[in-house]
């Protein structure tokens, strides 16, 4: 591609020759490593790295041009000052791989929690009517059936766009996180529809308080192409006020929720013996949630409201939450031999806690006996009210470690410590290793007992224990396959 052509609405700062201008470009890497003859390389000032001390690196491996932020750079190699380098990535990404999404239906989440299942049950719907589906997200990214991968919930921008260049996928389903919206991982990018399941407290070791939070989540939505329609859950107040915000602007929102003053009273519901309630245009459906939980049920209703809106039909859709199998590490429940009832779940939140210790209780769980931890560096003014919610909601805690970061063990099981006597209970335990209190809890379970362990999900974990587990899974299976719990 002629460099003209790539840097076609890129906000230039600098003056380029023409003859430059006319030069091919073989490809764009904001790495060096990846760096290759004839690249375009772009140095992003990045929160641990900053890309323009790398770019001599760039050039001995091949660089043919240089994009950053930078003022009067002397180069061998012509030398492209934006202001924002990230956005620039985005823009070239597009321009170089041909803008691929508007070549596809594109659905993009975010939300405090609920992104992943709501994709997965998208997926569900969307292949059982015969299309195609690429997820990418905090799971794994899946794209033409290939499982790839995931290092972030959304990749940067020129990773999104190699993506869906390669996709023959018919629908792409993106999770959206808002430090991927505030880091503009997803320039270039345009939505069919945008949606947003909730906000809730998290994140604010990143933002600066939950009004910005909002504000970042809401950036999505300025990514919808000209026909595309916004779809809020309306369960937080944050929703409504992005309801407020959309139709301010003129954009084709729809609000879901259990309000029938949503502003669109075919999407409102009730819930009744577990059952979605569902008035659409005057005719009543009842919609199965697929997956136990009142926040489970709310994923469902935006699943089933989009899939609607793209105009597919509601036997299709029910049909196809009838077949939903669930998502990896997602209120993931195993039965044990002596009848106590394991529960894997990725809750890190005080809301994602309170519905999932919740819904063990709707689920007759005789005793809750929960393990979590809190992760290193991460967004401490949570804690307290994460305990709060596991001391009032179940009748033994057991605080272990989750991932340490950067965090030295010693200090973080004093926190622990501190943080427990803080309640002053006799609920809470500690038990830094994280499989070793899993074991404990599985070998003093009793039939009715539900062990649910939060925090992790689907990840591995990121320092060693005592047992040779990666995962609370394989703890779990381990436990479970050294006889240690009466069968």
């Amino acid at each position: 591609m002629l460099l003209k052509r790539l840097i076609n609405k890129l906000k230039i700062i600098n003056e380029i020759e023409d003859g430059t201008l006319e030069q091919t470009v073989r490809g764009i890497a904001e790495n060096s490593r990846k760096v290759q003859p004839g690249f375009v390389f772009v140095a992003i000032s990045g929160y641990g790295n900053d890309g323009h001390d790398y770019i001599e690196h760039a050039i001995e491996n091949g660089a043919s041009f240089v994009i950053g932020e930078a003022k009067n750079l002397e180069l061998p190699v012509p030398y492209i000052q934006v202001d924002d380098s990230r956005k620039a990535l985005g823009l070239l990404a597009k321009n170089f791989y041909h803008n691929p999404s508007n070549a596809k239906l594109m659905i993009g989440i975010t939300g405090t929690n609920g992104k992943t299942t709501t994709s997965y049950l998208l997926k569900q719907i969307f292949e059982s009517t015969g299309k195609s589906c690429a997820i990418i997200g905090t799971i794994q990214n899946i794209v033409n059936g290939t499982v790839i991968k995931s290092a972030n919930t959304t990749p940067n921008s020129l990773v999104a766009h190699q993506l869906l260049a390669e996709s023959r996928d018919d629908v792409v389903i993106m999770e959206v996180s808002s430090h991927g919206l505030t880091q503009n991982r997803i320039e270039g990018l345009e939505f069919d529809y945008c949606l947003f399941t909730n906000l809730h407290h998290e994140h604010l070791d990143y933002h600066d308080s939950l009004s910005d939070y909002f504000q970042a989540k809401s950036r999505l939505f300025g990514h919808l192409k000209p026909t595309g329609t916004a779809i809020v859950s309306t369960d937080t107040i944050w929703g409504s006020q992005l309801v407020d915000l959309l139709q301010a602007r003129g954009v084709r929102t729809y609000a879901v929720g259990e309000s029938k003053t949503n502003g669109a009273g075919r999407l409102a519901f009730d819930v009744k013996n577990s059952m979605i309630q569902l008035n659409e245009e005057g005719t009543e459906i009842t919609i199965p949630s697929p997956l136990a939980g009142m926040h489970n049920m709310l994923n469902t209703l935006l699943a089933y409201s989009t899939s609607r809106i793209a105009g597919l039909p509601p036997e299709s859709i029910v049909d196809a939450l009838h077949q939903f199998k669930g998502v990896a590490g997602r209120f993931e429940t195993f039965k044990i031999p002596n009848g106590a009832t394991i529960v894997i779940d990725y809750a890190h939140t005080p809301d994602a806690l309170l519905h999932v210790l919740t819904t063990a209780k709707q689920l007759a769980a005789k005793r809750i006996v929960h393990i979590f931890g809190f992760r290193g560096n991460r967004d401490l003014s949570k804690r307290k009210e994460m305990l709060l919610v596991s001391s009032e909601l179940s009748d033994q805690y057991i605080l272990t470690l989750d991932d340490l970061n950067s965090v030295a063990l010693t200090d973080m099981v004093h926190n622990l410590d501190s943080l427990n006597d803080q309640f002053g209970n006799e609920k809470g335990l500690i038990v830094s290793d994280r499989t070793l209190a899993i074991k404990l809890a599985m070998e003093h379970s009793r039939s009715g007992d539900f062990i649910i362990i939060t925090g992790k999900g689907h990840e591995t974990f990121q320092q060693s224990y005592h047992l040779p587990t990666k995962s609370d899974q394989e703890t779990v299976d381990y436990v479970l396959n050294s006889q240690v719990v009466a069968r």
